[in-house]
């Protein structure tokens, strides 16, 4: 029995949902192997080998690859699955655009965001926008399985020392070309892999007003900035700062709400964080039903004061 996990890279480095996805599929028992796809990666795969736990990494490098497009990794995939009892990606935008392809064509049902491993062919997932946790058990021959990375904590990125298989990178396919990407530039940490996150809510009022209180709280202290739906439908943030069950799913060691009234929608986004504090001067927001502090204040003098005492 071994897992094969789909690692998620710039075809430099790791990304950190790898990480979390290797200690999932650890979990299902087994040998683990992960498959680096993409162009020039070698110093990916290199990085992959090094990840504590992983047996094996295969190492697939084409042009066809560069960006990741579905219709190619999931070829690449396919013509390997029948290796494997447990195909892994990361819950995001990548490998939920991958999976649902392996699964339709390997004929059996995808297991989506898992958050706990029970057993080899049984895992718990949320539903409901996480109210209800589901237990899911499979019988298919191959798992085809996504993992909510905020579930699992990440393998060690050093200690390892697994072998690179290459791997022969199959032809692009004709019904998909790559015309190009815009990217947002950022200097502070990537939301998702933040340790520290300062959000803000409607009752922001403005997108200036946003900016201008939030933002000295977040250098301070090092933090990713996140917005609820409702501030990003606003205007008062942009859409890769939604957090949330339509937006990104976070899991920091602190998460800062301020002015957020914690719908439900909200919360399935951000209640796994470690610490949660909460600003807020309506003390009937559900918010603080999941805050571990709560302040009952006006965010536009508490916040302010907290930066002048950091």
């Amino acid at each position: 029995m071994t897992s094969l996990v789909i690692a998620e890279h710039n075809n430099t480095t790791l990304k950190g949902a790898t990480l979390n996805t290797v200690t999932a599929a650890l979990q299902c028992g087994g040998d683990v192997h992960v498959l680096v796809a993409g162009a020039n990666a070698g110093a990916a795969a290199a990085a992959a080998a090094q990840v504590a736990g992983v047996a094996k990494v295969l190492h697939a490098d084409g042009v066809a690859l560069e960006h990741g497009l579905a219709e190619n990794m999931a070829a690449l995939v396919l013509a390997i699955a029948g290796n494997y009892s447990h195909i892994l990606f990361a819950a995001t935008a990548s490998g939920k655009n991958i999976a649902p392809r392996v699964a339709a064509k390997l004929d059996v049902a995808q297991i989506s965001d898992i958050t706990k491993v029970l057993a080899v062919d049984t895992f718990e997932r949320p539903i409901y926008a996480g109210n209800a946790i589901a237990t899911v058990q499979s019988a298919d021959a191959v798992k085809v399985v996504t993992v909510r990375t905020t579930g699992f904590d990440p393998a060690s990125a050093s200690g390892g020392s697994a072998p690179v298989e290459v791997l022969a990178a199959l032809s692009a396919s004709d019904k998909t070309a790559f015309i190009g990407s815009e990217i947002a530039k950022n200097d502070r940490p990537e939301l998702t892999a933040a340790k520290i996150i300062v959000s803000g809510g409607r009752a922001m009022g403005s997108s200036e007003k946003f900016n201008a209180v939030l933002t000295p709280l977040a250098d301070k202290l090092g933090a990713a900035l996140g917005a609820s739906r409702a501030a990003v439908d606003a205007g008062y943030a942009p859409n890769d700062w939604q957090v949330g069950q339509t937006g990104k799913i976070v899991a920091p060691q602190l998460y800062i709400a301020c002015g957020i009234s914690g719908a439900i929608q909200h919360l399935a986004g951000m209640k796994d964080s470690k610490v949660i504090v909460a600003i807020n001067k309506d003390a009937e927001a559900p918010i603080f039903s999941v805050a571990d502090y709560g302040l009952e204040a006006d965010l536009f003098v508490a916040v302010p004061e907290l930066v002048a005492a950091l």
